[in-house]
């Protein structure tokens, strides 16, 4: 990671992998019964257990590969299979197929507090955002790119106390609509993503690809 194009593709990927556009509708579902108080402060217990799941996967992330045997191109091809699977639910208007399942849903409808699970983890820092993660520090090469990526995240984190924060204004002004096309972009950018990864950890695995 050299450029500020390499910068800009990082902070992209993680916004567009997190979605918190995408996840407005579950938060409203799931905070439904709330008043605006505390709605914010589901918001704001959200970004940060986002946040801690973000940086915690960056330091943590590769050296837990390593204690289970796992090389990192093998994990750049999977968490690439992974994003796909992500891109295309999203571009069928359906990204909550692979964050969480209908189980998870029903139990989040049963608890006081749904901030961190679903909403933070799988929904929005899922495994699909941690892989990425992992790979991005991974390819870090210098202190720079170490807290580039720090700032990604707490940017990321950022984007999603806003949104989540300003969850029905934003949710009325796009409408179910605008939220389906956004959703479809931003599968459409996520699959080019997944491509890169899966091309690039198997030009490791089979350097005669390359």
């Amino acid at each position: 990671m050299k450029s500020w194009t390499d910068y800009i593709h990082i902070l992209t990927a993680l916004l567009v992998i997190t979605n918190p556009i995408g996840a407005l509708p579950v938060f409203i579902t799931l905070t439904r019964d709330q008043a605006l108080a505390a709605r914010k402060k589901t918001a704001r217990i959200t970004a940060t257990a986002v946040a801690i799941v973000l940086v915690v996967s960056m330091f943590l992330g590769e050296p837990l590969l390593r204690f289970f045997g796992i090389g990192l191109p093998s994990f750049r091809v999977g968490g690439g299979i992974l994003i796909m699977m992500m891109a295309i639910a999203m571009l069928r208007g359906h990204p909550g197929e692979t964050r969480h399942t209908p189980e998870e849903r029903i139990d989040a409808d049963d608890k006081d507090s749904s901030a961190v699970v679903p909403l933070a983890i799988p929904i929005l820092a899922g495994p699909g955002a941690i892989s990425t993660t992992i790979v991005y520090a991974h390819q870090a090469g210098t202190g720079w790119d170490i807290a580039f990526l720090l700032f990604a995240a707490l940017l990321v984190a950022g984007s999603v106390w806003a949104v989540l924060s300003l969850a029905e204004t934003i949710a009325n002004r796009l409408g179910r609509y605008g939220i389906s096309v956004a959703t479809r972009v931003m599968g459409l950018i996520l699959a080019a993503v997944a491509v890169e990864f899966i091309a690039g950890g198997l030009i490791q695995l089979f350097p005669s690809l390359g």
